[in-house]
């Protein structure tokens, strides 16, 4: 097959240029760009600039710009390129998807790919277009390479040391993730400037619709790898509950460089302060299994980091990821603790074997004992961190797209389900049934 030829629309969230931080085999090196002329394509470019001028490892990457009005009819009529990264202006993400997909282009595109339970349905046609036309459509899901989250993974699906996954309860579910991000960040060294549109969740989405999309993706990921799970038959929730970070106009301008509240943030304004909902809890049924998930955002963490909690709970132990440690920023942590503490010899026993069947891939893992628990230490040269991870990503989606690998069949199914929870999560909390 050709050279994979990029192209990228409106690229109005950071992420759109972390895919290009490294560059690629098989693809080109020149992409074209097509957007309205504006701060998020001055931003886009200068995040590619930095990448190509960095002293260390510099990327090639030869641009073509178009900067005009109607850039996505514009790209779909010219078509320089036969595979689109879309990142950013969440509400009609959707139609741009289907209507890139219906011109012959692949498409690596940013989550969330839907804001509404009543966008559902074209999600499911889109992606049964994708697959009469023999396209990869495939969603930016960069936390299954965060190496705790592997690990993590691999001993929930080890029986002799996890046993089986409880089926839990609404006050203890079996499986509990966290996310909590802060809104103030630096990325690729440099203060993150947000659009102002990021503050309005009916263009960015709630808590749980835009990042909580990765705790329900994950969750999937860890307990049925490999497995369809079906929007509807293996999904059930339970309550839900929405509430919101206050943002004064210091804050706001800081983050976005605007002077003033845009009239369309008005209705979310209560005298100096913006009440922006852009925080999620869920607790749900997948597969008769409780589970909880919790999305927040906060206006910057101490440490400048965003955090990732994730508990597992097995007949036989519980397998959590907890942010922690000495080192700053802190890192991701991997613990295991018997279910029953006068087991945990012989838990200590299982881990440590799990751990020498890894060694092929995941050399020098070690063992820490802690009081009832076991911490798993993981060296630093796995710990790629976030933004490479968008790397990894995208060499995935090129290899189905050169045929290199086929794309799983239950990456469909799963994409439905995950949409399914995470739109009618927020419609409930809403106050929807």
């Amino acid at each position: 097959m050709d050279d994979i030829r990029f192209l990228v629309y409106d690229p109005g969230h950071f992420h759109a240029a972390l895919v290009f931080k490294e560059m690629y085999h098989g693809a080109s090196d020149t992409f074209h760009v097509y957007a309205p002329l504006g701060s998020d394509l001055l931003a886009f470019l200068q995040h590619l600039e930095g990448f190509n001028t960095r002293p260390k490892k510099p990327t090639s990457w030869n641009l073509q710009v178009y900067a005009g009005c109607n850039p996505l009819d514009r790209m779909l009529q010219e078509r320089p390129g036969n595979a689109v990264i879309l990142s950013g202006r969440n509400r009609g993400k959707m139609q741009t998807i289907r209507e890139c997909l219906a011109a012959g282009l692949h498409v690596l595109a940013d989550k969330p790919w839907i804001l509404s339970l009543d966008d559902l349905d074209t999600l499911r046609q889109s992606l049964d277009l994708a697959e009469q036309k023999e396209l990869v459509a495939l969603d930016i899901m960069t936390e299954r390479h965060e190496i705790t989250t592997i690990l993590q993974r691999e001993l929930v699906q080890d029986p002799d040391v996890f046993g089986t996954i409880q089926p839990g309860t609404p006050e203890e579910p079996a499986v509990s993730l966290e996310s909590l991000h802060s809104i103030k960040k630096k990325v690729a060294g440099n203060p993150l400037r947000r659009p102002a549109t990021f503050f309005d969740v009916e263009q960015q989405g709630e808590g749980l619709t835009d990042v909580g999309t990765h705790l329900v993706d994950l969750v999937l990921w860890i307990l049925f790898p490999g497995q369809p799970v079906d929007a509807f038959l293996d999904l059930n929730l339970n309550s839900a509950k929405r509430w919101q970070t206050t943002v004064d106009l210091e804050d706001f301008s800081e983050v976005t460089g605007l002077s003033a509240f845009p009239d369309y943030l008005k209705r979310q304004v209560r005298g100096p302060m913006l009440n922006y909902y852009c925080n999620n809890s869920l607790s749900c049924r997948i597969r008769g299994i409780h589970v909880n998930l919790t999305a927040c955002w906060n206006m910057q963490s101490p440490d400048g980091t965003d955090s990732h909690f994730a508990t597992f709970r097995g007949t036989r132990a519980i397998v959590e990821v907890r942010q922690g440690g000495t080192a700053k920023p802190r890192t991701h942590q991997l613990y295991v603790r018997p279910y029953h503490e006068e087991d945990l010899p012989d838990l200590r026993k299982a881990v440590k074997r799990r751990c020498k069947m890894l060694d092929n891939h995941y050399r020098n893992l070690e063992l820490h004992e802690e009081g009832s628990e076991l911490r798993i230490s993981i060296p630093d040269r796995y710990r790629s961190g976030h933004e490479a991870h968008f790397g990894v990503v995208t060499r995935q989606f090129l290899d189905y797209v050169m045929g290199r690998q086929r794309l799983p069949g239950w990456e469909k199914a799963n994409m439905l389900a995950k949409y399914r929870l995470t739109t009618a999560g927020v419609h409930l909390a809403r106050g929807g049934i």
